[in-house]
């Protein structure tokens, strides 16, 4: 069966009769790993493989409606209401109170920049920032770059469980606390923070709170009111899209965030956090890849009180539901494959605890140093990341240089168990060389 989406026939994907998603059937909607059946994919956390639903969304959009938005024509009237499509399905991932709390941009770390040079200009007496040691380097660096504007800093440091820990917030907070910046999970060890204990903290002195969901995207539902979250952003490339990012932010504070914008542009989100032109072909690829989580969700049950059919947000909690099944037991395998060879897991390695994170494993073999390991990968078709993981400070917290870092595999629902075993046996054999 084929079902029309903008214009573009593909196949359906039909995952709703399933407990847990049939993996092969999920692998063959991505044409990459259709294409390379013998290459192992395990740097996920760099960026993830498309479904064919992306490609075809880009590719409809650069061959019928490659024009800028804002005509009078129908061509350009298209892409107002790709954009509009696409912010309602990306506030719809968020759960976002209203479409117009949704900006797009080229990434997450230039929204990040975004938001630090306006809260820059508004510090006065509160003029304390909280970072952490576990972020990725883009939610650190831009905000320390804050400190000719007045800003004043306090570390959030990770304990030696591998998480960083609400409670040790508490003795951080102070009446000058303007803003907490943390991850919701870790880009190199993949443990999930307990973002909405961190923000019950830094709102109960009156503090915001701004995350940083680019990694926790493809493994767990977002839900900025479930998080009591006062600002958001991630990358779509990183969640089954192109290139691309997103800011959600509170309504009334992005109506007070100063930005840059030219005069013709009203004061008002979203178009005030837009600026110039961003690229449309991937907005439309980021709508398309809610649609493709959704369709992973399974066909939407019937409400029992009004007949109509659940929202697409049930089928979207549907299916992370499933994706976390799914990454839990990927993340078990790998973790019984590394203790097996006696590696080091940095992170959360107990297995009692595998909820607490998502299946990035970053760790070392015993004297082996992790860019060997990653080019003897290679040569058997297996795809890891070596290295600090741009998270240089993170690296120095676990007694690693910046210079040789560890290994990294990162995965997510399109990975398999036999994958992992492969990857397991190509790494006993790295061991006895």
């Amino acid at each position: 069966m084929q079902v029309e989406s903008q214009g573009v026939l593909h196949p359906e994907i039909d995952f709703g009769s399933h407990t847990n998603p049939p993996v092969e059937t999920i692998r063959a909607a991505f044409p990459a790993l259709a294409r390379s059946p013998e290459f192992i994919f395990f740097d996920n956390a760099a960026g993830a493989q498309v479904p064919q639903i992306v490609l075809d969304a880009v590719n409809h959009h650069l061959v019928e409606c490659n024009v800028q938005r804002g005509g009078r024509y129908a061509k350009s009237r298209e892409v107002d209401e790709t954009i509009a499509r696409a912010r309602q399905s990306v506030a719809d991932l968020v759960n976002a109170r209203d479409a117009s709390e949704i900006a797009f941009g080229m990434n997450a770390t230039s929204f990040i920049r975004l938001v630090s040079l306006a809260i820059g200009q508004t510090l006065g007496e509160r003029n304390q920032i909280v970072v952490t040691d576990m972020d990725h380097e883009s939610n650190i660096a831009t905000w320390l770059a804050l400190e000719r504007n007045g800003a004043k800093f306090s570390w959030w440091k990770m304990r030696d469980d591998g998480n960083l820990h609400a409670d040790d917030l508490v003795a951080l907070m102070s009446s000058k606390t303007r803003l907490v910046a943390c991850t919701l999970a870790s880009n190199a060890i993949g443990s999930i923070v307990d973002v909405a204990a961190a923000a019950r903290v830094a709102h109960a002195v009156g503090a915001e709170i701004f995350l940083d969901a680019v990694h926790y995207g493809p493994h767990g539902l977002i839900d900025v009111q479930a998080f009591h979250c006062d600002y958001l952003v991630c990358s779509g490339y990183k969640i089954f899209a192109p290139h691309m990012g997103f800011l959600w932010g509170r309504r009334e504070l992005l109506d007070k965030l100063p930005t840059f914008r030219e005069d013709f542009i009203p004061d008002e989100p979203p178009g005030k956090i837009e600026a110039g032109t961003f690229i449309y072909e991937n907005v439309a690829g980021m709508d398309a890849a809610v649609r493709y989580l959704e369709t992973l969700g399974g066909s939407m049950p019937q409400n029992d009180e009004t007949g109509r059919p659940a929202s697409r947000r049930a089928a979207l909690q549907r299916a992370f539901a499933k994706i976390r099944a799914h990454e839990e037991s990927l993340s078990l395998e790998m973790l019984r494959v590394l203790e097996g060879l006696g590696a080091v897991v940095y992170g959360v390695a107990d297995e009692k605890r595998v909820g607490e994170r998502v299946p990035t494993l970053c760790f070392n073999l015993p004297s082996i140093p992790p860019a060997r390991v990653a080019e003897e990968l290679a040569r058997k078709n297996i795809g890891v990341r070596d290295g600090h993981m741009y998270s240089p400070r993170l690296m120095r917290r676990l007694g690693l240089t910046q210079e040789s870092g560890a290994v990294r595999a990162s995965l997510v629902h399109y990975n398999t168990v036999e994958e992992v075993r492969r990857f397991g046996s190509v790494l006993a054999e790295i061991t006895r060389k």
